[in-house]
């Protein structure tokens, strides 16, 4: 990435936007997030989808700002943080797979938002994109290519936001057979997400 700090503003901006779009993934997140919006109403499930956008967008902007300065405060680092969200993945693959998520915490009267955790975060804002994030900060060095790092930040978001929009339709066509056959199948894709986050985190705590 050291040519970053020689391209135009413009090429630097094209670059961030396209690479945090393919680390933060929102095609991947589709099914993940299908599975627990399903028994929402239409008009709840698009809230969520830009609530789900947004959280994403806050967690990449304050790491962006203040990254480097929360880990080095509460002496951690980005591989701790991968396996932390690795294990609370792997706890929401249990319930997918159970086809718990949701009906349980809403009865309980708490009601979780989703759109925060776990799809603003780990599963859009996780370690990937936070990382990713705080070294295009790195070598955004001029104004221009700060400007430039800020709107490919937005942009992606906006992106994320209308794929998980029109992604909702979805559900009104696959009717309950298939959201069942979706919530199985995210459970399995957030629980390899999560096996691999944690064997990634402990990789690099061991320098493997």
């Amino acid at each position: 990435m050291n040519s970053l700090a020689t391209v135009s503003a413009v090429t630097f901006g094209v670059q961030a936007f396209v690479t945090l779009f393919v680390v933060l993934d929102p095609v991947a997140a589709i099914p993940i997030f299908l599975a627990l919006v399903s028994e929402r109403t239409r008009k709840e499930r698009i809230t969520l989808a830009w609530q789900g956008a947004t959280s994403s967008l806050l967690i990449i902007v304050i790491f962006a700002l203040f990254g480097q300065l929360i880990l080095s405060y509460l002496h951690i680092n980005l591989y701790s943080l991968q396996g932390a969200g690795g294990f609370l993945l792997f706890l929401i693959s249990m319930e997918l797979l159970r086809g718990k998520v949701g009906s349980e915490s809403e009865t309980a009267g708490n009601k979780v938002n989703i759109a925060m955790v776990p799809i603003g975060t780990p599963v859009l804002a996780g370690p990937g994109g936070i990382v990713t994030t705080m070294l295009y900060v790195h070598y955004a060095h001029s104004t221009t290519a700060k400007v430039a790092l800020a709107l490919a930040i937005v942009m992606v978001h906006v992106v994320i936001g209308l794929i998980l929009m029109f992604s909702t339709s979805i559900i009104d066509l696959i009717k309950e057979s298939g959201v069942t056959l979706i919530t199985r199948v995210a459970g399995l894709l957030v629980a390899a997400i999560a096996v691999n986050m944690i064997v990634q985190s402990i990789k690099g705590f061991f320098n493997v």
